[in-house]
């Protein structure tokens, strides 16, 4: 909590405050700078819970993955900045047009706080513009920005900042639905994961209701999301937040990522478990290694930004060449994980492939080796598998779950669970027709909130063999 400064403490400057925040910061403002360009600045400010006499701190969260805490004065220019880039919204945005913004910006900012000169209302504003471009960009912050963990900021959220939305179920009319059947599926074998779909209007409500909550982000998953048809009209709904899809790359040719891109996709995942095509497809259970391998050149080519995910196992623990195979496809963003020993993956066939602990870490050292010496970005996301120090030592994030806090998800009909992986408990309520905050503020969602903000645990989802 921010006690309101001396400076603000003027009775009109509270009250022309007050009535700012009641207007402005009633809701989740987003805005997205260079849409058409060479990298995108996806831009949501989350407002604070409103407390008597107390400014609590809103967070920015930059192209959904790094969160900023800024104190009230950062908060209102961030605003304005963001309602003036809303007027150019359809259009790619020039820096003649960023001047203009900026400009625009400091007048109304000093109509809202006329105690702050102008000069240090324009110099703090093209500092606040420089600062998102350098972390959206993973560029050297030069500004003294102090980052904030997730867990720190646990007590002042009122939703997650990612959903996960299972649009497409594994089974459809009693059937197998899915153009794979992998030995690790996670989802399969679960009865929330066996629900029937949702039509279009209903997902198109949840995103309503998403956004309502101020969710910035969501996933596309599943199952497998693609088998869909309607999965590309609704990402193109979806523009507001930062989207992702996370798919096996089958239905991936260059028409359908054309239209994933015209639909403003932020970025794609596709699972592929190994270059040496016969663990690929007895991982898989099917025979579609050349379409995955396809897939990644389809998504890299409409110029998708790409991430390629790798569940490892005892059958691909030669993973160093499955990322050489992938950065000589030009491949920059991979992530590698343990296995979720949940759904078929907590059955026999998949546990008897299980790394164990030390395994897992000498594959990661020599994985993040690889990759910094050849320019790509990796990330390990299984909590608890390998030591934190570990992950400190490799200069790479720690990974912590993130359930009921950074993240939830959305059951294919409509129930929301802790992560995309916890299908087997009782649902924490149903998203079309529970309040949000009834959901949120229950007993078995704080709960799991308040653990999963120690970041201290492992995932608990996981069963040793």
């Amino acid at each position: 909590m921010i006690p309101i400064p001396k400076l603000f403490r003027n009775t009109k400057t509270v009250r022309r405050i007050r009535e700012y925040m009641d207007t402005t910061f009633s809701e989740v403002l987003h805005t997205t700078l260079n849409p058409n360009g060479p990298g995108v600045i996806r831009v949501h400010l989350i407002p604070p819970k409103k407390e008597e006499n107390a400014l609590n701190p809103s967070i920015v969260i930059v192209n959904g993955t790094d969160i900023v805490p800024v104190n009230f004065a950062w908060a209102v220019m961030l605003a304005e900045m963001i309602r003036e880039t809303n007027r150019y919204d359809g259009r790619e945005i020039g820096e003649e047009d960023i001047r203009h913004i900026l400009e625009e910006t400091a007048g109304s900012v000093k109509r809202i706080i006329p105690v702050l000169s102008k000069k240090r209302i324009e110099e703090d504003i093209k500092t606040i513009y420089t600062t998102l471009r350098q972390i959206a960009y993973r560029e050297e912050v030069t500004a003294d920005v102090h980052y904030m963990s997730i867990g720190d900021y646990a007590e002042y959220m009122n939703a997650p900042h990612r959903m996960d939305l299972m649009v497409s179920a594994m089974t459809k009319g009693g059937k197998w639905h899915c153009n794979q059947k992998c030995v690790h599926c996670y989802a399969a074998d679960q009865t929330l994961s066996g629900e029937e779909e949702l039509s279009t209007e209903d997902w198109k409500k949840i995103l309503d209701r998403c956004r309502a909550a101020g969710i910035p982000q969501v996933t596309f998953t599943g199952g497998e999301p693609t088998m869909r048809e309607d999965l590309v009209e609704l990402i193109r709904y979806a523009r507001w937040f930062v989207s992702r899809l996370n798919t096996n790359g089958i239905r991936l040719t260059k028409e359908y990522c054309r239209a994933l891109r015209e639909a403003e996709l932020d970025s794609v995942q596709i699972t592929f478990y190994s270059s040496d095509q016969a663990v690929h497809e007895r991982l898989v259970g099917a025979p579609r290694y050349a379409e995955t391998v396809a897939a990644i050149d389809n998504a890299l080519a409409e110029g998708l930004s790409v991430s390629i995910n790798t569940p490892l196992c005892t059958l691909n623990r030669n993973y160093l060449d499955t990322l050489a195979f992938l950065h000589e496809k030009g491949v920059l963003y991979v992530t590698c994980s343990g296995l979720i020993t949940t759904g078929n993956a907590a059955g026999e066939a998949s546990e008897r492939l299980q790394l164990d602990n030390g395994e897992l870490e000498r594959i990661l050292r020599e994985a993040v080796a690889y990759c910094h010496e050849n320019g790509m970005e990796i990330a390990f996301t299984s909590p608890g598998w390998i030591d934190s120090s570990v992950f400190e030592e490799l200069n790479i994030p720690s990974p912590s779950c993130g359930a009921c806090l950074s993240n939830m998800a959305v059951t294919p009909g409509g129930n929301v669970v802790p992560c995309q992986s916890w299908l087997s408990d009782e649902p924490l309520g149903n998203m079309l027709k529970d309040d949000w905050q009834s959901i949120w503020e229950s007993g078995p969602c704080a709960a799991r909130r308040g653990q999963s903000a120690e970041m201290t645990g492992e995932c608990p989802l996981r069963r040793y063999c």
